[in-house]
This record gives C-alpha cells, sequence and structure tokens, in this order.
C-alpha cells in the first residue's frame, strides 16, 4: 500500500514537471534549482532517503555519521573544520518502502574557512531529514539556523554529542536549556548520543515515517521552484503589462479629447477597455474569451463604484459642456471654445486614470483565475492526511510562510 504511495506520487511529480513549459532563458536562469529538484526526483523514484548532518566546527557531524555507517567513511580529526565541502556515503537499510539512506556531511556554519557557506545551507536544506549536531546549549547562531530550517518545513533530528564533557547535573542543565530555547509546540527530539539511541532512534523514524518525509521533501521541492519561476515570470509579465496599459490609456486619452460625439466616445472607451483586458489575459497566459472578457469589465466597473462613474458620468457631462460649447461656439464669436482646450485635457487625464485602474484591477483578477487553471504542488501538500501531530505542524508552519510570503500581489502591474 505504501509502496504504491510513493509511486503515485512520483508520478504526479514527474507529469506536473513535465508540463511545465520553461524558456531558454528560465533553463539557464534556474539551472542549479531544476538540478535539485530533477536529483531530489530521482530519489523519491528511487525510495532513497536523504538526513544531512549540521552545524558547528568541532561539533563531530563526521564522527556521528561514521558510527551510523560502522565504517571510517567520512574524514575526521582533532583540528576543527576538516570537512571543507558536502560529502555523501550511502547507508543500505532494512525497511518494506524505502531503499536506502544517503547520509550527507557538511562543513561547520561557522567555518569561515569555506566558500558559499550559504550554498551548503541550501544543499543541507534539501535533506528529507536534518541531523542538527550540537556539542553543548545551544548559541544564538545555532538557534537561528534551527528556526530557518523549521521555517521551510523540516523535520529536524536534535543530537547532543560529546557528554563525556560533561558531568550528569551539567548534562541535565543542558538539556532542560535546550529544551527551553525550542519552540515548544514542535516536540524536536534531542537525541544523546550515547551507544545506539541516534541509531535506534533514526531507524524508528524511518521505519514509521520514512515514506512521508521523503514524500513531502520532494512536494515542497517541486513547490519552491514552482514558486521561483513563477516569480521571475510575474516581474517580466508586469513590465510588459505596465508597457500595454500604459499604450491604451495614451490611445483612450486621445480617443475621448478628440472625439466631440458622446455615443460614439463611451463605445470607444467599452471597446478599447475590453481590448485591454483581452491582452493582460494573454500576457499572464490565460486567454480569455468576449464573454469572459467582458464579465471581467462589467465585474470591475460594478465593484469598483469610482471607475464606474469616471468611465460614464464624468465624460458624459464633460461631452455634454463640450457639445454646448460648439453648438454656442458662433453666437459668441468663438469666446465659448475657450474652456473646450481645458476640458478636453480633463478628460483625457481622466482616461488614463481610469484606464491604469482598470488594468491594474483586470491584471489582478486575471492572475487569480489563472491561478486555478492547474494544480500546483503545494495543493498536494493540502491535500495528505496525516496521522502524526509531530508532522502536520511542521507542514503548517511551512504553508503558512509559504502563503504569506508568496501571495505576488507586488508583481502585478
Amino acid at each position: 500500500m505504501k509502496q504504491s504511495k510513493i509511486n503515485k506520487n512520483y508520478l504526479f511529480l514527474k507529469n506536473w514537471w513535465e508540463t511545465i513549459e520553461l524558456t531558454n532563458y528560465e533553463k539557464s536562469f534556474f539551472n542549479r534549482e531544476i538540478i535539485s529538484f530533477n536529483q531530489q526526483l530521482f530519489r523519491l523514484k528511487e525510495k532513497k532517503i536523504r538526513i544531512g548532518a549540521y552545524g558547528k566546527s568541532g561539533v563531530g557531524k563526521s564522527s556521528i555519521l561514521n558510527c551510523l555507517l560502522k565504517k571510517d567513511i567520512f574524514k575526521t580529526d582533532i583540528i576543527n573544520g576538516t570537512t571543507r565541502e558536502i560529502h555523501a556515503q550511502e547507508l543500505d537499510i532494512k525497511d518494506q518502502t524505502l531503499n536506502s539512506i544517503e547520509l550527507l556531511d557538511s562543513p561547520g556554519f561557522d567555518f569561515c574557512d569555506i566558500k558559499c557557506p550559504d550554498k551548503v545551507h541550501s544543499f543541507i536544506n534539501h535533506s528529507d531529514i536534518i541531523l542538527f549536531i550540537v556539542s553543548g546549549d545551544l548559541n544564538r547562531n545555532e538557534l537561528s539556523e534551527i528556526s530557518s530550517f523549521i521555517k521551510d518545513g523540516k523535520k529536524i533530528i536534535l543530537t547532543l554529542n560529546k557528554i563525556d564533557l560533561f558531568n550528569k547535573i551539567e548534562l541535565k542543565e543542558i538539556l532542560e536549556s535546550i529544551k527551553l530555547k525550542l519552540p515548544k509546540d514542535l516536540n524536536i527530539p534531542i537525541i544523546i548520543n550515547h551507544e545506539n539511541n541516534l541509531k535506534n532512534y533514526i531507524t524508528k523514524i524511518i521505519n514509521q515515517h520514512g515514506e512521508i518525509f521523503l514524500t513531502l521533501n520532494s512536494l515542497q521541492s517541486a513547490d519552491k521552484l514552482f514558486l521561483q519561476i513563477k516569480e521571475e515570470r510575474l516581474k517580466r509579465r508586469q513590465k510588459l503589462a505596465q508597457s500595454t496599459i500604459g499604450k491604451f490609456s495614451t490611445i483612450k486619452a486621445s480617443t475621448v479629447a478628440l472625439n466631440p460625439f458622446i455615443l460614439f466616445d463611451i463605445a470607444g472607451s467599452f471597446a478599447l477597455d475590453t481590448a485591454l483586458i483581452s491582452e493582460l489575459s494573454k500576457i499572464y497566459g490565460l486567454n480569455l474569451k468576449g464573454e469572459s472578457t467582458r464579465k471581467i469589465f462589467k465585474n470591475i466597473s460594478i465593484n469598483n463604484l469610482f471607475l464606474g462613474f469616471t468611465q460614464v458620468g464624468v465624460n458624459t457631462s464633460f461631452n455634454l459642456i463640450r457639445k454646448v460649447i460648439l453648438l454656442t461656439a458662433p453666437f459668441t464669436n468663438g469666446l465659448s471654445l475657450l474652456p473646450y482646450g481645458p476640458i478636453a485635457i480633463i478628460q483625457a487625464a481622466i482616461a488614463i486614470h481610469s484606464t491604469k485602474i482598470l488594468g491594474k484591477l483586470a491584471a489582478k483578477e486575471i492572475f487569480k483565475r489563472s491561478k486555478a487553471s492547474f494544480i500546483e504542488p503545494y495543493m498536494m501538500i493540502q491535500n495528505i492526511n496525516f496521522n502524526e501531530p509531530e508532522i502536520l505542524k511542521h507542514i503548517n508552519i511551512y504553508l503558512t510562510k509559504r502563503n504569506l510570503n508568496n501571495n505576488f500581489v507586488s508583481f502585478l502591474p
């Protein structure tokens, strides 16, 4: 049953990824992120869970991983900072759903002689489970790193190493201090690295929830890549949309200012507004038919009284005044034509302003509709049923942060 769930999620992500059409620019711009996602997708297919060891220099990351492997694979030394880049090693496991564990060793995040520490954090952040190793009480930097992982919805196992440095009373005080500093509602496990404590816990957690952590991390990886692509596309479309709105504003201003006929003026404005919405829909990848375009325009006009009033009421009033001016011109020796220019300028200004408002509202409405046109990876995360409250809390943190930070309204015109 579990096997079929992993296969089903793999096929979903594979099919989803195949529907994403990337430009050459996007393939180049997101090259590193695409490679990372494809690696995660491959691990999901191969049922290989990744555990990344992370912590300060000298806390014993490499030694702990060697103990789990029962081999001296990762380089260790009495000098801090022996590990200067990411190293990986596979560990076979006896599990009904997963085939192996990929263990990652990483440089200490506080070690000054490593290149691109942000890349190290990012690489470990792609792990399904993070083994956060400490050798004493948590300091401010360690808490900051843990907080960052939590916000990304990661499963963290905090491991207290080098306990031989402390007596029983000191060890108890350290454990109590760590518990007070960690979020109370997440129940982050604190495992003392003594004998087989850590190995037994990892074996247990993988047997119970390994396939869920692997699946969730794969979905999150897809979702993060999707959000990055979406943001970049919206930034580029924002410029194109603003240019299009500006073009239609200029056309409408000229039409309104020069046309003395009320009915033609109003009909022309509506036609231009409908054409604007149609153009914006193409920019945002939602090709609307005429009826849908008119419906959006109608909804925007009804819901925005100012826009509806300026489009019809104000322009109609000004057109009547202009018509009166033209009719009375022969009887006033042309003096009544003096206000004609300023009125036309005012109408043009109103046309520009109302068109910009319409364009912004239409872009927002079209963007909302385009979001519902296909399934996003995060929707799969929302629909997964969790039996463990601990897992659910981690995912809720990720979803909350995701929805707060990625509404994309700021990237609309």
